[in-house]
């Protein structure tokens, strides 16, 4: 069944290395069983429980002691010294450590305050669902003075939908640029949820007003947790690690306009973004990239049929991207970079 396992998983396009990871196995062990033939698992594992393991009533006590009064609000690093002080040893800090992790205790013992929640989950199937927005600076001719730079960004296509440069950051800025994008898209905006972070600009009343208005979900990021906002964020640094990116400030307000034009549009119809099968945001928001990726498909299929004997599993995933997810629950995803 095992090796069942690995021949499915490989041929879906896993590496075998990492397949086998999951399953607490090496890739000699796998080697083993195929040479033999497959049969039955001979490992056998410990033949005794360690001598030295803690007892039923010791972790009790352990547990017992470290969820007291005093010591609830501390990591084991703490309790540990303070326990030596009273003179009293229960055990070591490693030790603590992972009976807390066995039992689900690395986190808020006590009453303190909860962790904020995570934003709620939103699931893009199509273009126009779920956008992510942001800004970011961009350094002006004087020392300390920027510009502005408002994104929008659909999650599904990572097309860049709407953008303006500005001298100031505010809330109207932004509620204008969500009307004219949905303008130049002849798109009805009700329903689409608009992601941000916590920014001023971004929970400003007449941006919230606007939203409101036209019927837009709004969702917003924890507060100071930049990686609930990635889309947004791994556009940025993809500009701003672009190479013809400028070392110098800019020297006004059209100078950086016209960099921003020409990076849009390298990046919507040039740039294959490695998180939707290195398809541009342009081709995958208009719907071509099927047809572009059956033929990647086939071109490899041809190679393999070729030079089989360089081909040891199943050919390169060209299989287009389902669903993308805003702020996910845990579980096994598409990344969200470029």
């Amino acid at each position: 069944m095992i090796l069942d396992l690995l021949d499915e998983a490989v041929e879906a396009g896993a590496r075998l290395a990492p397949a086998c990871g999951v399953l607490d196995l090496s890739t000699r062990t796998i080697q083993r069983w195929r040479d033999q033939g497959g049969g039955e698992d001979r490992r056998q594992g410990p033949q005794s429980e360690p001598a030295n393991k803690l007892s039923s009533k010791e972790r009790c006590k352990i547990l017992e002691r470290v969820n007291s009064a005093p010591f609830r609000d501390l990591p084991p690093k703490q309790i540990v010294p303070r326990l030596a002080d009273a003179g009293e040893y229960l055990a070591s800090e490693s030790t603590m450590y992972r009976l807390l992790r066995e039992e689900g205790q690395l986190g808020h013992r006590a009453a303190s305050r909860p962790p904020v929640p995570r934003p709620q989950e939103h699931v893009a199937t199509r273009p126009c669902q779920v956008w992510s927005w942001d800004i970011t600076y961009l350094k002006g001719p004087v020392r300390g003075s920027f510009y502005y730079l408002y994104m929008i960004v659909d999650v599904w296509s990572r097309k860049i939908v709407g953008w303006e440069v500005h001298s100031e950051e505010l809330a109207e800025h932004a509620a204008e640029l969500f009307r004219h994008s949905c303008a130049e898209l002849d798109l009805d905006p009700k329903g689409i949820v608009l992601h941000a972070d916590n920014g001023g600009p971004m929970k400003g009343s007449t941006m919230l007003a606007t939203l409101h208005r036209l019927g837009v979900v709004a969702s917003f990021s924890r507060p100071r947790v930049s990686d609930d906002n990635p889309f947004s964020e791994a556009l940025f640094r993809t500009m701003k690690y672009r190479p013809n990116y400028p070392s110098r400030p800019f020297g006004s307000m059209e100078e950086a306009t016209d960099w921003v034009v020409g990076f849009v549009t390298y990046y919507n119809t040039e740039h294959r973004h490695s998180a939707i099968r290195f398809v541009t945001p342009d081709e995958r928001h208009f719907g071509h990239e099927e047809a572009i990726l059956s033929q990647r498909q086939c071109v490899y299929e041809r190679a393999r049929q070729q030079h089989p004997q360089r081909w040891t599993g199943a050919t390169r995933n060209w299989t287009p991207v389902g669903a993308v997810y805003l702020n996910p629950e845990t579980r096994g995803l598409e990344p969200c970079g470029d």
